[in-house]
């Protein structure tokens, strides 16, 4: 199935729809360095981006999607979150960096079979209610174009005045969409996001969102109960200091069925220590000791024995924010890039071009690619389906 992915960034959201089966035939992101380590990836022909057509690094707002009309299964993407950012100044609608239109003028020009756009926890505060009941309709409706004149107040009370009407000519497509946290499907991180989905209407395609695969209570349970995680790792679990989860887990009476959230030890502890050995010289790229991690208030570093903290972007105040490693002495450290790249399930030998803050702000602003093909997978399954 052929696809378009809009603001590719590293590729974390591509990468893992490219494992369910789709195959894109343009990718866009006008980051420059984003555009380089996609580049580089296709360059020494690492599987996930292989058979990627060169990346246009260039503007959304200056292409033509026409060209591509009916021709297209999915259209993806991550549009600009910073808007919508716990950490950013909340300008929602008024900052110029907001590229919904541009993601509903790509599917009013494409018409593809289905959509699939993630965005950050932030769009669903109480405070942009009303914008995201605007994007929803927009998506739902994109023939219905805003007016020269017209602002989007207005324009969503004409999306809404259209959807109750009950007309049904036109471009239309039902969409969902939920908070997903990625710990839940196998992301050893709890990092929340976003995730619409919309189905062209005429398809009469019927889908939800797929249940967890994983959970904090098969973790406790394996960690305090069983034991099964000590034994898997050869090591005693001392990272849990929180007595509500101690409690938690005592409280439990048999084990869930899920699969366990998956911990910092289990994604990195087969990695060498990058202070002291010379991980190059193991053919382990992105992985050398960055100085400077500290602890302050708020920024305390994720313990190796639950799934990491959310990794951010350095735009909170350090370079890196949060992203360091809590040891089971109460030292810390930075993630090496390729850590973090594995908190965020890309590919071992996916390369990251830049330096460590700028590799860091490209995997800060990455969809976790396991999140992106477990949701990939349940969106391709029903598309073949109805063909």
């Amino acid at each position: 199935m052929q696809s378009i992915e809009l603001f590719a960034g590293a590729g974390g959201l591509g990468i893992g729809l490219c494992q369910a089966g789709f195959r894109p035939v343009q990718v866009v992101e006008r980051d420059r360095w984003c555009c380089d380590t996609i580049r580089e990836n296709r360059r020494v022909k690492v599987s996930a981006v292989a058979h990627w057509p060169e990346p246009l690094e260039q503007d959304v707002r200056k292409l033509d999607f026409r060209p591509f009309e009916g021709k297209i299964d999915l259209v993806s993407g991550g549009p600009p979150c910073q808007p919508f950012s716990l950490g950013g100044k909340h300008r929602a609608h008024s900052d110029d960096r907001d590229m919904w239109g541009e993601a509903v003028r790509a599917v009013r020009q494409v018409k593809p079979s289905a959509f699939v756009f993630e965005n950050v926890k932030g769009l669903t505060r109480a405070s942009f209610a009303t914008y995201l009941a605007y994007i929803v309709n927009q998506l739902t409706y994109p023939d219905l174009t805003r007016g020269t004149d017209e602002d989007w107040t207005s324009h969503l009370s004409r999306l809404e005045a259209h959807h109750t009407a009950g007309r049904e000519n036109g471009l239309k497509y039902n969409v969902i969409y939920r908070v997903l946290n990625a710990a839940d499907y196998g992301v050893p991180q709890r990092r929340e996001r976003v995730v619409f989905v919309g189905f062209r209407d005429d398809l009469g395609i019927e889908w939800s969102f797929p249940e967890p695969t994983h959970s904090l209570d098969a973790l406790l349970w394996d960690q305090f109960r069983s034991r099964d995680y000590g034994d898997r790792h050869n090591a005693r679990v001392i990272g849990l200091t929180d007595p509500r989860l101690l409690s938690r887990a005592l409280k439990l009476s048999e084990r869930p069925e899920t699969g366990a959230w998956r911990t910092v030890r289990d994604a990195i502890g087969d990695l060498p220590d990058p202070k002291h050995e010379s991980t190059e010289a193991k053919g382990i790229h992105n992985h050398r000791y960055q100085s400077g991690a500290r602890t302050y208030p708020g920024h305390t570093g994720s313990p190796l024995d639950l799934p990491a903290k959310t990794l951010k972007a350095g735009v909170h105040g350090v370079p890196g924010g949060e992203n360091m490693l809590l040891r089971t002495d109460g030292s810390v450290r930075y993630f090496t890039v390729r850590e973090s790249a594995r908190l965020q399930t890309f590919p071992d030998n996916y390369r990251l071009h830049g330096s460590w803050t700028e590799s860091m702000r490209q995997l800060g602003n990455a969809v976790p690619v396991e999140l992106a093909r477990v949701v990939g997978n349940g969106v391709a399954k029903r598309l073949a389906e109805s063909a």
